[in-house]
């Protein structure tokens, strides 16, 4: 199992930036993907972003241009800096971790953005 602990969420005013970090422990070794997603209140989850071994990264329309993930392999983590933020992105940020067909995922972090 991979146990995923995400942090840097909070409330932001508009046009602001945030950077979540997910820090990722346990069968790390068969990780092949991780990312992120997002759910707003009453709203099913959205996927954000993610990040392959090789480091290729594919991030959703809804955020291109604004968001940018990236991964530190020396300290298991993977990151999404957050730029030029917007009410709607406010949410749950999940951060997740893919093993072949098996998902793991963190806490979660809020992120508010409101003036």
């Amino acid at each position: 199992q991979v146990h995923l602990v995400e942090s840097g969420g909070g409330l932001v005013q508009p046009g602001g930036s945030l950077r979540l970090s997910c820090a990722a422990s346990g069968s790390i070794f068969s990780i092949n993907t991780m990312g992120w997603y997002r759910q707003a209140p009453g709203k099913q989850r959205e996927w954000v972003a993610l990040i392959t071994n090789g480091g290729s990264t594919t991030v959703a329309d809804s955020v291109k241009g604004r968001f940018t993930i990236s991964r530190d392999n020396a300290k298991n983590s993977v990151y999404l800096q957050m730029n030029s933020l917007k009410p709607e992105d406010t949410a749950l940020y999940y951060c997740y971790s893919r093993r072949d067909s098996l998902i793991d995922w963190g806490q979660g972090t809020q992120v508010t953005v409101s003036s």
